[in-house]
């Protein structure tokens, strides 16, 4: 591997001393990759053939209005595969779009009528695809109902999907991992995210294990076999075993059983175990059903819940609206929910292009919106919109435009402000911190705002990162290799680099 690197290395060198000369000149010159950042990519076998990076220092140069300057430049025009990252792309887009404010509505219609309390019929819910339609928000929305004087209900639940292509829907996935929550596919009714989140820990008054689950379902039990046992936490869940009873209920009113088994860690003081193990209608229907019951409602008996579209003699009874999109970009981005940007971009296309929504929908909408904005991304590829593909494609280059146009629009704060924070929180939590310790003297501390991705073979990053000296750099870097899970030493190195002032050597002053 060491003669693989040798030319790239000799160009480096090359380039530091063509970027000094240029510099020396008065001319402006990209300069070459950080030699640390080099050395890492070396140690770690990731050729530099399958790395790119882009930096530009972002300047205002009136109120409003930024330009950038070009500071690093290697294979930053070449498509490649961004990971997550593309979620930027769809969530500022969702915010230009549509707006900040912008709310989901689940709308509840009924075939029945109120009486003394009872609601005689079924209900019918039509989504537009809430991302976050959790057991909180789906309390609010019991509420309403009971403000309507509902105490009891008598009839059964009908979904309306009718706002999504069912092509959308299905439950295709790029590893087979389809009872991971990253895998969820997008749903106009999504509840949850569909994860059962089961919690895992020692009890504190005495020697076995509890667990308890969220979402609460009407007809879920918890059967616990596990023993207790003196080890590490490490590798916890490779010694649990989990079963459902029955795997597939023929119906959603059917009792089911969570089962675990197996060894549990009393070093583990808390974990969580997520599961996508039931099927839309069963979720929904026993989430909606236990929502009703812990406010304090009831059924005539046990609901069924099933597809079907609201009849037209139906009448509205509830419009619900969920949180605001700002607050969902900051999901998405913080955390990098897959199934919540993939829902934004077919809201982009639900609202610009009526339903049912598609994905390509969705990608017309956004070509426009690069359109409008002077953007030509050229080698673009959109396939769901966050970035869980082996094919989605963008270039650093053209995501740092898109940082550059971020800082430009109305929404470019609430946009910044939802990534996640090198040191602090999100997907950034545990990143950079020994390097952020040098700076805790410093008044105005520098920091770096970054987008993180990673698929088997991938290793992105993209963002802001405020310098010491005070300067904005956007910094994108993508690497597309089967090492690349050794990348992130590398990309760390990158960023600190841009902490540090890294585009100010000596020999250009």
């Amino acid at each position: 591997m060491r003669h693989f690197f040798l030319r790239p290395l000799i160009l480096v060198t090359a380039n530091l001393w063509l970027a000094g000369s240029f510099a020396l000149a008065n001319e402006v010159a990209p300069l070459a990759i950080p030699i640390a950042v080099v050395h890492s990519l070396e140690r770690n076998q990731i050729p530099l053939d399958t790395v790119s990076i882009s930096v530009t220092e972002i300047e205002p140069s009136r109120p409003g209005k930024h330009t950038a300057k070009k500071i690093l430049d290697w294979r930053g025009a070449d498509p490649m595969n961004p990971a997550s990252t593309m979620k930027l792309l769809t969530t500022l887009t969702g915010l230009d779009i549509l707006g900040p404010h912008y709310r989901w509505r689940t709308n509840i219609y009924t075939d029945g009528v109120i009486r003394q309390g009872v609601l005689k019929g079924n209900l019918y819910l039509q989504g537009t695809g809430d991302p976050k339609l959790v057991p909180e928000e789906l309390a609010k929305m019991m509420k309403d109902l009971q403000g309507l004087g509902v105490q009891k209900i008598d009839g059964n639940l009908f979904f309306d999907r009718s706002a999504y292509a069912p092509g959308v829907m299905e439950h295709n996935t790029i590893d087979g991992e389809s009872l991971r929550a990253y895998n969820v596919p997008p749903d106009p009714l999504l509840y949850a995210f569909r994860t059962l989140s089961f919690q895992l820990g020692k009890s504190r008054t005495a020697d076995f294990i509890d667990i308890s689950y969220t979402p609460p379902l009407s007809l879920l039990k918890v059967s616990n076999q596990m023993q207790l046992v003196d080890r590490a936490c490490d590798n916890w869940k490779s010694n649990i075993r989990f079963n459902l009873d029955p795997e597939s209920p023929s119906n959603t009113d059917q009792p089911l059983t969570a089962q675990f088994s197996g060894a549990f860690p009393s070093a583990c003081k808390g974990v969580n175990f997520n599961v996508v193990a039931l099927d839309a209608n069963t979720f929904l229907t026993q989430g909606f059903a236990a929502a009703w019951e812990l406010a304090g409602g009831t059924w005539a008996q046990p609901p069924i819940g099933k597809n079907g579209a609201v009849p037209l003699a139906a009448r509205l009874l509830l419009q619900f609206e969920g949180i605001t999109l700002a607050d969902d970009v900051l999901d998405i981005n913080k955390y990098s929910n897959n199934v919540m940007a993939r829902q934004v971009l077919l809201t982009l296309a639900l609202e610009k292009m009526g339903k049912p929504a598609t994905t390509a929908s969705g990608e017309l909408v956004i070509q426009s919106w690069l359109k409008q904005n002077g953007l030509d991304f050229q080698g673009l590829v959109i396939e769901n919109g966050s970035g869980l593909s082996r094919n989605e494609a963008i270039s650093a280059g053209q995501m740092n435009q898109l940082l550059l146009t971020a800082r430009n629009l109305p929404v470019g704060d609430i946009f910044y402000n939802s990534l996640p924070i090198a040191g602090t929180d999100g997907t950034m939590r545990n990143r950079l911190m020994s390097q952020l310790r040098k700076f805790l003297h410093l008044k105005k501390k520098p920091e770096a705002r970054i987008k993180t991705g990673s698929l088997a073979d991938v290793r992105a990053i993209s963002g802001y990162v405020f310098s010491k000296s005070g300067k904005m750099y956007a910094v994108t870097s993508f690497i597309n290799h089967p090492n690349a899970w050794r990348g992130l030493e590398a990309h760390d190195q990158l960023l600190s680099w841009l902490l540090e002032d890294g585009p100010e050597p000596k020999h250009a002053r």
